[in-house]
C-alpha cells in the first residue's frame, strides 16, 4: 500500500472522527439544554403555584415579575406579604412532588427588618440523600422584593448529567475508541516507516554487494582456468573453496533481493504445464553428488501414472531445491531424504522427508516467518538469513497452493505440498 492510499484513508479517518465528535457533542449539549429547560420549566410552574397559595391567604400579587432567576439555580419568589415558614415548607414540598422535581433544594425567608435570609433549611424528597447546609454559603439577598422567599437547588448541574449518564457513558466509549484508532494509525504508520526502511537497506546491501561478489568470481575463475593452480593440489583446493564460498554468497544475495521483490510487488507468476516427473528426477540428480559426499542418501518415489502441473518452473525449482537444501543441512548422522510424488485425485503432494533433529513443536508456528531462524543461542551450526522457507511460503500462496509441516525431535521432518 503505497503513501498516497495510505494518507487518504488517514485523512477519511480523521474526517470521519471529527464528524462523528461534532455530532456526539452537538448531541450532548443539545440533551444538557433539554434537560435544563425541563428542569427550569418544572421549578417555574412549582414555585408559581405557591406563590398563588400564599396569595390565597395573604396580599395580592402583582401580575408579573413574581418569579426571578438570579443565577442557573437559585430562584426568588415575590409573595407580596409576611411568609409564614411552615407554610412554605408545606408548599414546597408538595408542589415539587407534583411535578416530579425529586431533588435537594435549600429554602430561605428574607426578613426586611435585619436584611437577612432566615428559617434557612434543606430538604429533600429523596430519602436516600442527604445534603448537609452549608453556613458558609448563605442564599443570597435580593434587593428588588420586600417580602420573597429563596430557593436553591445545590445539584442541579449534577442531576442533570446523572439524567444523562446513558449518553455520557456512550460518548466515553466512542473517545476510547477514537483515541485506539488514532494509536493504532500510528503505530501502523511507524510499522510502515520501519518496513520500508529495512526494504531500502535490503535493497542498497545486495546490490553494493553485487559487484564485488561478480568480480571476486571472475577472478576465482581465472585462478581456477590457471595452469599453474590446477598444477598445485593445494592451491587448486582453496580456489575451488572460494569458487564454492563466493557462488553460496551470491545465492544468498539472489534470496535477499528476490524477497524483497515478494515484499514490494508481488511474485510475479509465468505459468507453463510441468512434468513432475523428469523435472523433479533432474533437482534431484543435481543434488545427488553433493549429498554422497556427506555419506548420504536421496531417494525418489513416484506413482506410475503421468503427473503435471501448472507452474512457474523457476519458483517450483527454487522451492523443491530450498526444502532439499533444508533437509541437506539439518541431519543427525548423515542427510537421509526421501522425495514423495503422490496423485491424490485432483490434487497432487510433493513431500520432503528427512530424518534429521526435528522442529520444536514451540517454533512450528513461526517457522516461515520471514527472518525466522530456531533459536539456538549465540551458536548457528547452519547459517542463513531465515529467508528460505518464508520464500517457499510465499510461491505456495502464490499459486494457491497449502504447504503442511509435520515434524517430531529427532524423528525427522516432513515438508508437504498440496497442489492443483
Amino acid at each position: 500500500m503505497n503513501n498516497k492510499v495510505i494518507f487518504r484513508i488517514i485523512g477519511f479517518g480523521v474526517l470521519t472522527i471529527m464528524t462523528i465528535m461534532g455530532l456526539q457533542a452537538f448531541w450532548l449539549i443539545k440533551s444538557y439544554n433539554t434537560n435544563y429547560q425541563e428542569f427550569t420549566e418544572k421549578s417555574y410552574y412549582a414555585l408559581n403555584k405557591v406563590a398563588r397559595e400564599f396569595e390565597k391567604i395573604g396580599s395580592p400579587l402583582p401580575d408579573y415579575d413574581i418569579i426571578k432567576q438570579p443565577s442557573s439555580n437559585y430562584f426568588v419568589v415575590n409573595v407580596n406579604d409576611v411568609i409564614n415558614a411552615n407554610n412554605l415548607k408545606h408548599f414546597l414540598l408538595r408542589e415539587f412532588t407534583e411535578v416530579g422535581l425529586n431533588e435537594e433544594f435549600e429554602y430561605g425567608i428574607y426578613d426586611c427588618a435585619t436584611n437577612q435570609m432566615i428559617y434557612h433549611d434543606i430538604l429533600t424528597l429523596n430519602p436516600n440523600s442527604e445534603l448537609p447546609i452549608r453556613e458558609d454559603d448563605p442564599l443570597l439577598i435580593y434587593d428588588e422584593y420586600t417580602y420573597y422567599f429563596g430557593v436553591r437547588f445545590p445539584n442541579r448541574s449534577f442531576e442533570i448529567l446523572t439524567s444523562m449518564s446513558a449518553s455520557i457513558i456512550l460518548s466515553g466509549i466512542l473517545l476510547v475508541t477514537i483515541f485506539f484508532f488514532l494509536f493504532s494509525m500510528r503505530v501502523i504508520l511507524k510499522q510502515k516507516k520501519l518496513s520500508e526502511l529495512q526494504k531500502d537497506f535490503i535493497n542498497n546491501m545486495t546490490h553494493e554487494f553485487k559487484t564485488p561478489i561478480s568480480t571476486s568470481g571472475i577472478a576465482a575463475q581465472v585462478f581456477l582456468d590457471s595452469t599453474i593452480v590446477r598444477g598445485d593440489t593445494r592451491l587448486n583446493q582453496y580456489a575451488h573453496i572460494l569458487k564454492s564460498q563466493i557462488n553460496r554468497l551470491n545465492d544468498q544475495v539472489e534470496r535477499v533481493l528476490e524477497i524483497a521483490k515478494v515484499g514490494q510487488k508481488g511474485m510475479q507468476l509465468n505459468k507453463e504445464n510441468v512434468d513432475l516427473k523428469p523435472f523433479l528426477t533432474e533437482i534431484v540428480n543435481n543434488v545427488k553428488e553433493e549429498i554422497n559426499t556427506l555419506n548420504g542418501s536421496i531417494d525418489i518415489e513416484f506413482p506410475e501414472e503421468y503427473l503435471s502441473i501448472n507452474a512457474d518452473p523457476v519458483h517450483l525449482k527454487n522451492t523443491i531445491n530450498g526444502l532439499i537444501d533444508n533437509a541437506k543441512k539439518y541431519y543427525l548422522n548423515q542427510p537421509e531424504i526421501t522425495v514423495k510424488l503422490k496423485n491424490e485425485g485432483q490434487f497432487t503432494t510433493l513431500s520432503v522427508i528427512d530424518k534429521g533433529p526435528g522442529i520444536p513443536k514451540e517454533h512450528q508456528a513461526n517457522i516461515f516467518d520471514k527472518f525466522f531462524r530456531i533459536p539456538t543461542g549465540n551458536v548457528h551450526d547452519v547459517k542463513g538469513f531465515g529467508l528460505g522457507l518464508f520464500y517457499i511460503k510465499s510461491v505456495c500462496k502464490q499459486h494457491n497452493w497449502t504447504i503442511r509441516l509435520k515434524s517430531e525431535l529427532n524423528q525427522g521432518t516432513d515438508f508437504t505440498i498440496k497442489m492443483k
